[in-house]
């Protein structure tokens, strides 16, 4: 969209009139239409008389169109010398995508003392936004304070924008130079409507003014270290910024951005981005700033009424301004609804802060209230007002849900708990999360403690929609098991972008009477591909009064483990009846899991029904070893899922040796929750020999005293401690330097290398085997870099292909047909080669002909530093920021200003630093004619 060519106004064009401003963006949130944007953007006018007016402006909006002649909608004043100017308007965008929308005015201010000639220099910021219907009906970071603000010489200046974002997505600061186009409005346009903003010509922070300030005493963050060097710094998280301390009196600009993140489902996604360019008045005044008091950060539950009291008393000191009345301000995106009022008046004043959260409130992120105490010198004193300004953080949580409570289901089967609680009081929740554990815990949240504490046992069994108030567990269709005590919590999550979490409620504890039966023992005591045998054990249930009734008993189940698919194996109707041997197995390929269901009969009604009962699933303990012939060891581990507890024994490792037939303890090992590993490093161990190993557990019921000692093998598992195979001897052919120095170019366009690696088989170690199945080839950038596995091939050679550079270290390794590898073989590097070539004329006229001072071929380069320097011996130009040189005949070095050097004979020193892997550094002196 363009409208009109207004800007062209050649008086406008000009005039230095520009302090500070910033754009803010928002969705259509009439229509919801998603491509539809709103725009503010907020304009800092010097308002002193003479200055230039901006009833328009141009909008540059990132999908290559522009708006010309927005009018203003306000004009306001801030103070004596500065206007706030207020633009609205809106654009419909293609589509998805990100865009800059950005505001370019002509000019600045005169007189900023951080640029060079401010009045020259165009006014520049900018405002990144997304555009995905994923993300809905955004809006961008709004800055409640205003962007100009006040500083003495020799004190602390602080300021912050109290960002406030809408939607609850996390903001972060961080500050910038301040930025200009080039050429301006029309340059932008010239440019198909994208302004291509640099930094501000000689801009420098403030805190490196000449001479240059330090630090004056300081308590707050970052603490002042008095008579270091000055500082200008952004926190984050707050965007609180801090300059410790001015040194010179005058207007300063900075600019900062703020970084609006979305917390999605994974994880958090950069949507937009507001750079604000603010103005810093310092002046050279006795006055001193008032000291505000706030109240320290703090947490709330939605609902929650908050008051907070904030104090401040204007600076004195010897010598200093008498003190001046005290104006208190609060600066948030809760204000409204929240409300501050200044409560008395003077020196020293107070002032109140009122807000009662609500649930929509709920989020992850705290809210920041910017608290500010100004004071009013004299008019008399000519001294500038001074500030003190602190940010307090508020995080709001949802509350607890209420009354929870836990019942056991009658005459359901599987045994199912029943939980209900009061009516949830924010219906905004996204959802209730329930969790469980086995037995009660005493746990009370502190006041910003959501959810559970990691570490608490609790697991999640279930989530519910926040109108609901029931739940129903029963451990997902497999039935909860009698004899154990429950403890069941819920709390409430809030969706996103926000976010935020409730406080957890109160704890339902339930205890099921009576016993279920449990699995004790899967033990393999077979071990063979068809005739391999288990026994499987469990115990008899308990009911929770009178007897089961029949029919009853138990089936079994099982799976090879990993598979969820269980195959019945056996029916057992005696209740007594607790082992069954599950024969003609193949335990040596297969690792198997046992399901048990306990079976019996309610006649409580009239009509039986049967009540089932599943116990946890148990798998058969599974050993694998992995030999090192190389060391002359076996590496034992073994693995299991198991609803008893390992952990509390070691687990036992029994070996068979080459010509027993009997097992023999040669040690133990502590096991995991899942497993463990032991390492055999016997002595008598001996390659081409076969050892076989299993493991046996011991476990126990921490819940039941009777179930300890419950003993389970795994199965036998053999292997031979293969030879190692013998260690690689690897060579690498050189290349040919001097065949590269000769190229027209070099490096050229799109070049690759290769390196042909060779090797012959060793005779280490001493027995070694002279057989291997293939070879794995290694590489690293450099000798005592990490090594990476590349290839592997069956041959003694191997080349590598296809390289951005040659510079690589190789090593190869053997291994055998049973996976047995052998030590790496020696390290071989191939080096760049080291050459640099540079001409001894060149003839920068700008017809793309050898219009550049750079090497005629050279060897790939990491750094140079070039000096060139004139007859009489003074340096014209110094750079180490290309590796190639390019020099284009500026004049940039000591005692020389920017410009060409004249036609003529020039002596060059280079300082070359290679890419090759020792890094070599070679010295090139030389001449050079310029011919223009």
């Amino acid at each position: 969209m363009v409208i009109g060519l207004g800007w062209l106004r050649p008086e406008a064009a000009r005039a230095s009139h520009l302090r500070a401003g910033d754009i803010q963006a928002r969705v259509d949130s009439v229509t919801g239409n998603p491509n539809h944007i709103f725009f503010r953007l907020t304009i800092y006018r010097n308002s002193t008389p003479g200055a230039a007016l901006q009833d328009t402006s141009t909008i540059f909006f990132g999908d290559g169109t522009r708006q010309d002649n927005i009018p203003k909608v306000s004009e306001t004043p801030l103070n004596g010398e500065t206007n706030v100017i207020i633009f609205n308007f809106d654009h419909f965008y293609a589509g998805a995508g990100q865009y800059r929308v950005s505001f370019v005015g002509e000019n600045r201010v005169a007189g900023v003392v951080n640029m060079r000639s401010s009045d020259q220099q165009t006014f520049y910021i900018s405002s990144s936004i997304t555009i995905n219907p994923a993300y809905g009906r955004n809006h961008s970071p709004v800055l409640r304070a205003p962007a100009i603000d006040r500083g003495a010489v020799g004190q602390v200046f602080l300021h912050n924008p109290a960002g406030y974002d809408a939607d609850g997505d996390s903001l972060s600061y961080h500050l910038s130079p301040s930025r200009q186009v080039q050429g301006g409005i029309a340059a932008a346009i010239h440019n198909g409507n994208t302004p291509d903003s640099v930094t501000c010509a000689g801009y420098f922070y403030p805190n490196n003014t000449s001479p240059k300030g330090v630090q004056v005493p300081y308590p707050g963050v970052p603490t002042g270290q008095a008579g270091n060097p000055a500082i200008i710094v952004q926190d984050p998280q707050t965007g609180q910024i801090t300059w410790n301390a001015p040194s010179l009196a005058g207007t300063y600009n900075i600019a900062f951005t703020v970084e609006e993140w979305r917390r999605t489902a994974n994880g958090f996604r950069l949507i937009g981005t507001v750079i604000r360019d603010m103005q810093i008045i310092v002046t050279a005044t006795d006055n001193l700033p008032p000291v505000i008091t706030v109240p320290p950060d703090l947490c709330v539950v939605a609902g929650t009424p908050v008051t907070l009291t904030v104090s401040a008393t204007d600076g004195t000191a010897p010598g200093a301004l008498a003190p001046s009345p005290i104006t208190l301000f609060a600066y948030s995106g809760i204000l409204p609804p929240a409300t501050f009022v200044q409560t008395s008046t003077g020196t020293s004043v107070t002032g109140t802060f009122r807000w009662t959260p609500q649930c929509n409130n709920v989020s992850n992120q705290p809210y920041v209230v910017v608290f500010k105490a100004q004071d009013s010198p004299p008019a008399s004193s000519n001294a500038p007002t001074l500030i003190d300004e602190r940010p307090v953080r508020i995080t709001v949580v949802g509350p607890p849900p209420q009354n929870l409570r836990a019942a056991p289901v009658p005459n359901i089967s599987p045994l199912t708990s029943l939980l209900s609680w009061d009516p949830y009081t924010c219906q905004n929740a996204s959802q209730l999360l329930i969790f469980r554990r086995e037995g009660c815990y005493n746990y009370s949240p502190g006041p910003c403690n959501t959810g559970l504490p990691a570490g608490s046992g609790y697991v999640q069994v279930g989530a519910v929609p926040p109108t609901a108030t029931t739940f129903a567990d029963n451990n997902g269709g497999a039935g909860l098991m009698r004899g154990k005590t429950y403890s069941y919590r819920i709390y409430a999550v809030f969706p996103l972008p926000s976010g935020g979490a409730s406080l957890v409620s109160n704890e339902a504890c339930l205890t099921f009477t009576g016993r279920s039966a449990r699995l004790t023992n899967v033990d393999v005591n077979t071990t063979d591909a068809i005739t391999g045998q288990i026994t499987v054990r469990w115990t008899q249930p308990r009911p929770n009064v009178g007897t089961f009734g029949a029919p009853l008993g138990y089936r079994l189940g099982r799976a090879v483990a990993g598979s969820a698919a269980f195959t019945p194996v056996a029916t057992i109707t005696t209740l007594a009846d607790t082992v069954y041997v599950d024969r003609n197995l193949n335990t040596a390929a297969n690792q198997y899991t046992y399901q048990l269901t306990f079976f019996n009969t309610d006649n409580a009604s009239g009509a039986p029904v049967e009540q089932a009962e599943t116990a946890p699933t148990a798998s058969s303990v599974r050993t694998s070893l992995v030999p090192d012939g190389l060391g002359s060891r076996v590496a034992v581990s073994w693995a299991y899922s198991v609803p008893w507890d390992n952990t509390k024994q070691p687990a036992t490792i029994y070996r068979q040796d080459p010509g027993s037939t009997t097992f023999a303890a040669i040690g133990t090992a502590p096991t995991g929750a899942a497993g463990g590993t032991y390492t055999d490093a016997d002595p008598k161990l001996q390659r081409g020999q076969q050892y076989c190993y299993y493991v046996l557990t011991n476990g126990q019921y921490p819940d039941v005293s009777f179930l300890t000692n419950l003993l389970n093998n795994s199965q036998q598992a053999c292997t031979v401690l293969q030879a190692v195979p013998c260690t690689p001897v690897l060579s690498l052919r050189p290349p040919n330097c001097d065949s590269l120095a000769n190229l027209p170019t070099y490096p050229a366009d799109n070049q690759r290398y290769q390196n042909d690696l060779r090797w012959t088989v060793g005779n280490a170690p001493t027995g070694c085997s002279v057989a291997a199945a293939y070879y794995r080839i290694l590489r690293s950038s450099s000798q005592t870099g990490i090594y990476v596995a590349i290839d592997s091939t069956t041959s003694l050679t191997y080349a590598d292909r296809f390289l951005l550079k040659s510079a690589y270290c190789y090593q190869v390794q053997a291994v055998s047909a049973q996976g047995i590898r052998s030590a790496l073989s020696n390290s071989a590097c191939q080096d760049e080669c080291a050459f640099f070539l540079l001409p001894n004329i060149f003839t920068p006229n700008g017809d793309g002909k050898n219009d550049v001072f750079r090497p005629k071929t050279a060897s790939t380069i990491l750094r140079t530093r070039i000096q060139i320097f004139n007859r009489w011996g003074r340096k014209v130009y110094e750079s180490d920021q290309d590796p190639y040189i390019n020099w284009t005949g500026a004049a940039t070095g000591d005692g020389n200003t920017s410009g060409l050097v004249s036609n003529g004979i020039y002596y060059y020193l280079a300082e070359v630093q290679f890419a090759d892997a020792a890094n070599t550094k070679r010295s090139y002196k030389g001449w050079v004619e310029i011919v223009r």
